[in-house]
């Protein structure tokens, strides 16, 4: 964690457990239990690319997944410790460029704002029920608004978000500004101002908590701002977000993998498309 009197900088490591290898939230990998590793699909997969793993340059992938990405993949520095991972990197997830695409820079607020209130293709932006039961639990499933969502907040409601998840108290939330954005354009740096006083926070999953009971879809939002016309008419009544993709959207995309195998592609051009520089290799 990096913090200061501006505020504070934070990234989920591996080195955060002490007792465990993985937890079961979003910062490790979320179980799902055992019903979901054991069905006669899993064995015929794991019989067929037994002693197969994802490299680059000959050690093993760290091969992160997630939901959805949104419609374009986020780089692991931007998310994480900054280290440079090459083969998690941005991808556009749809048929017309499935490698690394500049078609449109996200890092930039005007890019970023007509991407996320846009509704791009993607092997992610789907409602087919059927590829959605593969890798949604049956309360997940309640959730269709995932490629493209809305939440709103009313005034003491983020206050009181902000207070208990960061422990400092603002005051009345003036603005929500975007500071740096990642690849994917998800917020990777977000400044809170307060008629008390102004803090900026990240990276993505520490913006997810602070602006939820339990943590947003995603960090990748714009924020419109309602106002009303009472005496108090600079501070705004509720912040609507409107956001893209479910999970930090680095590595591969568990709904867009899903529509990919629906699709004909084989496992390894879908690893390929969400691993670009990876290398799969049969070491056993």
């Amino acid at each position: 964690m990096i913090r200061n009197d501006e505020g504070y900088i934070r990234w989920y490591d591996r080195e955060d457990h002490d007792r465990f290898d993985v937890c079961a939230d979003d910062h490790c990998q979320r179980y799902q239990g055992i019903t979901k590793v054991s069905s006669p699909q899993v064995y015929e997969a794991l019989k067929a690319t037994n002693g197969e793993v994802l490299t680059y340059n000959d050690a093993i992938c760290d091969a992160r997944f997630y939901k959805c990405c949104g419609g374009a993949t986020e780089k692991f520095e931007n998310v994480w410790e900054p280290v440079n991972h090459p083969y998690l990197t941005k991808v556009i997830d749809n048929d017309v460029a499935p490698r690394p695409s500049p078609v449109s820079d996200l890092t930039i607020e005007e890019n970023a704002r007509a991407w996320i209130l846009g509704n791009p293709p993607a092997y992610c932006n789907t409602h087919d029920k059927q590829a959605l039961s593969q890798v949604l639990n049956d309360y997940d499933l309640e959730t269709q608004d995932f490629y493209r969502w809305k939440v709103s907040l009313t005034q003491s409601e983020i206050k009181s978000l902000l207070l208990s998840k960061t422990g400092i108290d603002v005051g009345n939330v003036l603005d929500l500004i975007p500071l740096e954005r990642g690849v994917s354009g998800r917020i990777i740096r977000l400044k809170i101002t307060g008629d008390k006083q102004t803090i900026a926070i990240g990276k993505e999953l520490e913006i997810r908590k602070a602006l939820s009971e339990s943590h947003l879809y995603s960090s990748a939002f714009v924020v419109e701002k309602v106002f009303s016309t009472t005496e108090n008419a600079n501070v705004p009544d509720a912040f609507i977000l409107r956001g893209a993709g479910w999970g930090h959207g680095v590595g591969l995309c568990q709904i867009g993998a899903a529509i990919m195998g629906n699709k004909r592609y084989t496992y390894k051009e879908i690893l390929s498309h969400y691993f670009p520089a990876a290398t799969l290799k049969k070491i056993y």
